[in-house]
């Protein structure tokens, strides 16, 4: 029986992810995510429902549109196998299974749908557009705020502990106003502080401090790759180079793959001592 009950949740991750997808495009223009149809970005045709089945309808219709035969890109079959991947992963390193489901667990899973949705709208945009949108930070904070709410109350955890994650929303949000006020733009930088702060509330310090230390090493080997590559050339410019490499790094992707994904190996070896 549990292996049909993780396949169920790895459907509903699909549909998750394809929800991922829209959201991806979408947010980023400022269009509405809930109630405009789904429509190919090239002909605007309004797809149909065998047009939408996550995973099947890549493949059915040979990854083209149906109407115009333009080509769909790979990463929206990609994010649904990923998305239903984890979200059956993440059931089973909780523990969640057909024959333990109480409430508590549900609530618990609900909220780290919740969380990973956060992460994948995250790294979806950051990937795209090298931006931490500022309307995902604001679903970040309003989702920590419902668990951290939920932990002290329900789980009896310590409150102080919480409530520095809160002064931290706060003077990251004031710091994000100053900038906002000199610099009349989005701060890559503050929308990366408050991505961190949530990724602790989630998922805890040890496991934010290794995603952090994986996206340097990331970052590090980038930029060692890169200089490999353009070898002399670079030499004459190199301060400025290297400083345009760094601002088209997606540091935000980085840090959502790494958590999601070491969150999910220590939960694992938390769980399942051998």
């Amino acid at each position: 029986m549990n292996i049909f009950f993780y396949i169920l949740l790895f459907i509903i991750g699909t549909l998750f992810g394809s929800f991922y997808t829209l959201a991806v495009y979408r947010i980023p223009k400022r269009q509405d995510i809930t109630h405009t149809h789904s429509y190919c970005p090239n002909c605007k045709n309004k797809l149909g429902f065998l047009d939408m089945i996550p995973i099947f309808s890549y493949i059915f219709l040979g990854g083209k549109c149906r109407y115009c035969k333009e080509k769909i890109r790979p990463r929206y079959l990609i994010l649904e196998i990923l998305s239903g991947i984890v979200f059956a992963l993440m059931a089973y390193v909780m523990k969640l299974n057909y024959y333990n489901l109480t409430l508590v667990k549900i609530v618990e899973y609900g909220f780290m749908v919740l969380y990973i949705t956060f992460i994948m709208l995250i790294v979806g945009i950051d990937n795209e557009n090298r931006k931490i949108d500022k309307y995902v930070s604001i679903y970040g904070i309003v989702i920590s705020i419902m668990y951290m709410v939920y932990l002290c109350i329900v789980e009896q955890t310590n409150i102080y502990r919480y409530g520095i994650y809160l002064i931290l929303y706060i003077l990251i949000l004031l710091l994000d106003t100053i900038t906002l006020r000199w610099y009349a733009k989005n701060s890559y930088v503050t929308g990366i502080l408050l991505m961190i702060v949530t990724m602790v509330i989630f998922t805890g310090e040890y496991v934010t401090a290794n995603a952090i230390i994986f996206t340097l090493l990331a970052l590090a080997f980038y930029l060692l790759i890169h200089k490999i590559k353009l070898g002399k050339r670079r030499r004459k410019r190199k301060m400025d180079n290297d400083k345009q490499i760094v601002d088209k790094i997606s540091i935000g992707f980085y840090l959502g793959v790494a958590n999601i994904f070491i969150f999910l190996f220590v939960l694992f070896l938390s769980n399942y001592r051998i």
